[in-house]
């Protein structure tokens, strides 16, 4: 991952500006991976996305695994491999299915399911939380990946 920005001291109010930022230049099989602890701004990160792409009602997928959202400019999938032990548990859900499907991925909790992922990717590390400065670092894979850093302030 040769391809990165990173974004310093963000209040929700400058992470989601982010987020609607990136949505527009989402594109069919995009794929965000989400990295931090809880709190870090993951889920606020999706919701915000999910609002510039015409999607609402956006809720945790913690307990369902992945929630879809179809009625957007494209469809959005959002993951949370939470509860995940391995990529073959997250296969096994139909999970090559949603690659397939040319929507959107946003998937929390990454670090769990390490080789299920695409190659070609954009990575985001949340750190911090609550009240602490948070911190953002975007990474990209892939060509198409890599231009999305281009629709970012």
């Amino acid at each position: 991952m040769l391809y990165q920005r990173r974004y310093s001291v963000l209040n929700e109010a400058r992470l989601s500006a982010l987020a609607r930022s990136l949505a527009k230049g989402l594109f069919p099989g995009a794929f965000l991976a989400l990295y931090g602890d809880l709190g870090a701004g993951k889920t606020t990160f999706v919701k915000a996305l999910a609002g510039e792409l015409g999607v609402e009602d956006v809720q945790s997928p913690t307990f369902t695994i992945v929630r879809e959202h179809r009625e957007g400019r494209l469809p959005l999938f959002h993951f949370d491999a939470y509860r995940l032990d391995s990529g073959e548990e997250l296969f096994a859900i139909g999970f090559a299915d949603y690659l397939g499907q040319g929507g959107v991925i946003a998937m929390e909790w990454c670090e769990n399911v390490p080789d299920a992922l695409p190659q070609d990717r954009l990575e985001l590390h949340f750190t911090g939380s609550g009240d602490e400065p948070r911190q953002l670092d975007i990474r990209a894979a892939g060509p198409l990946h890599e231009a999305l850093l281009e629709v970012l302030p």
